[in-house]
């Protein structure tokens, strides 16, 4: 069945549960959909917030795309939680999930409303600063301190981002500096011997310029908790720095400079002196160091139009160590972009031509090298038919130096009927694919056949997004779909051998997400729930299996009290259900858990001293079954899939110190 058929039946159904409606909400954090005559007793003035992702400059409350976004004051709420990368934040987003994807290395990376996390593009200020396809590491090699907005796309975003957004995009917004000097600097350290440093600072530098620098030092020590030889949570080191130049002319132009630096040594595998299941020791270890730049240079074009120019380079070196292998590997893309967006015949516009290049180059195995370059031309439109009807349509092709021509369109549709929001969206788009997967990320390419007649992986995705706010309650459900085809797997072919091949058939997401949640200030209230139905074709014949490692029911709710100048407080509880597994050798489903927690900060003046305990159920995938497996798979891993948390119960705590502002 096509997903305007599935999307159509959620319609139905949706009518007759407008309770169920009423009792949820977006969870953009800071809703799209602003409260209705709000209570006396609140404030009144509403904070405006503008989405920068999907380039139209709109209110995201009058954005035809749902943008999930986090502010400031969200993120500084995340921050505290884990200060060393991101992951907290985009896991504890409404349809989204941090996926564990190398055990032994501790790498995850995010899958939007269940599509696998190669799909989604990480973006910093609209630019591929971490790569063209963010490896698995990158999400958690990305500090927050220094974020003002963070902002999140589901499905297919091919239409303004290309081939590596079929999924969704998620758009991390840098802090813009203030009209005085202000800085901060937070040391955190974990009950599992963690330690994490971060300084920020920030000034004007004269009456066009102003600047801004992040450095931070982050370290894990390696964790073996059950005591089997075999490392639980990888160690590492890692630095990082990036400064930003902010230039303001005075005829309205804006140019946006980053430059960035990180160094990070992993370790995992077995211990010194351990040994695997084969007799021998099995040391898991890589070496990153990344550089960067990016510009964004604005200007407008008499009284209605903007030109636009935005340029990034990215070069990645790795060293891995798998054993007793060595592959050491070069990563780089590239990204020039042009566009004029402009105010005519009662519609926004907005057109641009873009050259892309992503290459790769292996000195263990060279047969995977390859270099893609795909120079694209794209447009969109956008349409106040009524006061209360907004229709968007988007449309890219990129001409693939490997895969040719590929024509990426979507069309979304926004209507506002007293306090209801009603979102439609339709997106195709598609992927290039590489020798990566979650598979090879993870154990390297040793035992991956050369790659041949594979076929670019194509997705169609859907979602109708309901919403309701008035006075203290914001409310929504969303049903969204996926179909992909020729999606992209990894096969065995024999004991010590694996190729990738495209899959027969169609692969298949359905959901639905609900959200609520209720404010009087000072306390939040907020609960989530998500459905998963995902389904991809067996390797052979016409039988089709549970796609592996989504769990069909999970949910979420989070209470928190907070006063600006005081502190906050606040308990989250989130549920995981079960969920199928791919070739484990000790069960076919993953047990559901709960995971609680609870947040403490104090302000005393400029210090804020924070506690932060997560998972006090202390829930931990060790505890049932071991992480290693007794032999070693076809594609060379010899952990099993994380289908639960593997650190266990963890406390952080810590102080931010804030200077100036």
């Amino acid at each position: 069945m096509t997903i305007a058929y599935h999307l159509l039946a959620g319609v139905a159904f949706a009518t007759l549960l407008p309770a169920a409606a009423a009792l949820t909400q977006d969870q953009s954090q800071t809703s799209p959909y602003p409260p209705q005559t709000p209570p006396a007793e609140e404030v009144a003035e509403l904070e405006e917030i503008f989405v920068v992702s999907t380039r139209s400059r709109r209110r995201v409350q009058d954005e035809p795309v749902r943008i999930e976004v986090l502010n400031e004051e969200e993120i500084a709420e995340k921050l505290i939680m884990r200060p060393g990368n991101i992951s907290m934040i985009l896991a504890e987003t409404g349809g989204v999930r941090v996926q564990v994807t190398s055990p032994g290395l501790g790498s995850a990376n995010v899958r939007v409303q269940g599509m696998r996390g190669r799909y989604t593009q990480l973006l910093a200020d609209g630019l591929p600063l971490y790569g063209g396809q963010s490896s698995s590491l990158g999400l958690l090699q990305i500090p927050p301190s220094d974020l003002g907005q963070v902002e999140v796309i589901k499905g297919a975003a091919s239409a303004l981002y290309g081939g590596q957004a079929l999924g969704g995009v998620v758009n991390l917004i840098s802090r813009r500096p203030d009209e005085t000097r202000e800085g901060e600097l937070i040391l955190n350290a974990t009950s599992r011997d963690g330690q994490d440093v971060s300084a920020y600072a920030a000034a004007p530098l004269s009456s066009d310029w102003s600047g801004s620098v992040l450095a931070t030092y982050n370290h894990q020590a390696i964790q073996d908790l059950d005591d089997d030889g075999w490392i639980d949570m990888a160690g590492y080191t890692r630095w990082s720095a990036r400064p930003r130049l902010f230039w303001n002319g005075d005829d309205g132009a804006t140019l946006f400079l980053t430059a960035g630096g990180m160094t990070e040594r992993r370790r995992g595998g077995t211990r010194d002196g351990a040994l695997a299941p084969d007799g021998q020791p099995f040391r898991l270890d890589q070496e990153t160091d990344r550089l960067d730049a990016g510009a964004v240079y604005e200007r407008p074009l008499g009284d209605s139009a903007w030109l636009q120019a935005r340029a990034s380079a990215v070069e990645q070196s790795h060293r891995h160590r798998y054993g007793d292998l060595i592959e050491e590997d070069r990563h780089q893309t590239f990204l020039v972009e042009s566009s004029v967006s402009a105010e005519a015949m009662g519609a926004d516009w907005m057109g641009g031509l873009v050259w892309q290049a992503d290459d790769y180059a292996s000195d263990a195995f060279p047969a995977f090298d390859y270099r893609y370059t795909a120079p694209a031309v794209f447009a969109q439109v956008e349409r106040d038919w009524t006061e209360d009807l907004t229709v968007s349509a988007s449309a890219r092709y990129d001409d693939h130096s490997r895969y040719g021509g590929q024509f990426s369109p979507r069309l979304s549709l926004l209507w506002r009927p007293g306090p209801w929001t009603v979102r439609g969206s339709w997106g195709r788009g598609f992927f290039a694919p590489t020798p990566f997967v979650e598979e090879t990320e993870a154990a390297g390419l040793s035992r991956l056949e050369p790659i041949a007649n594979l076929e670019v992986e194509t997705a169609s995705t859907a979602s109708l997004d309901l919403g309701w706010a008035r006075g203290s309650w914001e409310t929504s459900l969303t049903l969204f779909g996926s179909d992909i085809d020729d999606a992209v797997r990894l096969q065995p072919v024999s004991a010590d051998r694996a190729r990738l091949i495209n899959v027969d058939g169609v692969t298949r997401t359905r959901g639905v997400e609900l959200l609520g949640r209720w404010r009087r200030a000072p306390f939040v209230l907020t609960a989530n729930y998500m459905y998963l139905d995902a389904d991809e074709p067996e390797e052979a014949g016409s039988a089709r299996r549970d796609t592996p490692m989504t769990p069909r029911h999970s949910a979420g709710f989070v209470a928190m009290w907070e006063e600006h100048d005081r502190g906050r407080l606040g308990f989250e509880a989130y549920y995981t259900g079960a969920q199928p597994l791919d070739d484990d050798p000790y069960r076919d489903r993953g047990e559901a858990y709960w995971e609680l927690g609870l947040l403490g900060e104090v302000v005393l003046g400029r210090y804020r001293l924070f506690l932060n305990l997560e998972n006090l159920l202390d829930e931990r995938q060790t505890r049932s079954d071991s992480l290693l497996r007794p032999t070693r798979t076809a594609d060379g891993r010899w952990t099993t899939d994380a289908w639960a948390p593997l650190e266990g119960f963890v406390a952080n705590a810590g102080v931010r110190i804030r200077f100036g502002g």
